[in-house]
């Protein structure tokens, strides 16, 4: 196999959850695609850092230009819930769903001391900084429901700045060690349907 092909192969295998035989296929499909698409492929690569930045709200992604995301903007949505998830994939999953319009707050990640992810390395200082000074009366967690899940629970009910806020978690039609992410659109509409 030519050289740069390794290269690109290894490079492609470093993705997650690409194993070798499949950088290996995906390397010869990129090594066959059209110029065009293939500039335009490279092209993307090269903005995917430089042209995404977070809100400065909730700290998803919006285009770089923006210093707040097109959610955040929106003025219909609900000022009364805010849903508070680990990373931009949960909330993209959830509005996909196309029923809920409430605001959102992207924490980074769950605290996980095993992982040395403690509660200073995620956004709840400005989560907490948004529910004293916005009308917030419902706060829905809706982290995966694992360990670290009911560690970031409990952080945030001990810690929360006003108490006539009502918190609560997603219901248990998402199983245990389950990602919302994965979660089929029922099973997610219910696990919203029935927090408490």
């Amino acid at each position: 196999m030519p050289e740069t092909l390794k290269k690109l192969v290894d490079i492609i295998s470093f993705l997650p959850w690409i194993w070798e035989k499949t950088a290996v296929k995906l390397a010869f499909f990129l090594l066959k695609s059209n110029p065009n698409y293939l500039r335009n492929f490279t092209s993307c690569l090269e903005k995917v850092q430089k042209d995404i930045r977070e809100c400065k709200v909730c700290f998803s992604y919006t285009d770089k230009e923006n210093d707040i995301c097109d959610i955040c903007e929106n003025r219909n949505r609900d000022n009364h819930l805010i849903c508070v998830v680990e990373d931009y994939l949960d909330m993209v999953s959830i509005e996909r769903l196309h029923i809920y319009k409430w605001h959102y707050h992207v924490l980074g990640w769950s605290i996980s001391p095993i992982n040395w992810i403690l509660s200073k390395d995620l956004k709840f200082v400005e989560l907490f900084s948004r529910i004293e000074n916005w009308s917030f009366t419902e706060i829905i967690i809706a982290t995966n429901p694992n360990i670290e899940w009911e560690a970031t629970a409990m952080y945030i009910k001990e810690n929360m700045p006003k108490s006539d806020v009502s918190i609560t978690r997603l219901s248990k039609w998402l199983p245990n060690s389950g990602y919302i992410e994965y979660a089929d659109e029922i099973t997610l509409i219910n696990a919203f349907k029935w927090r408490n």
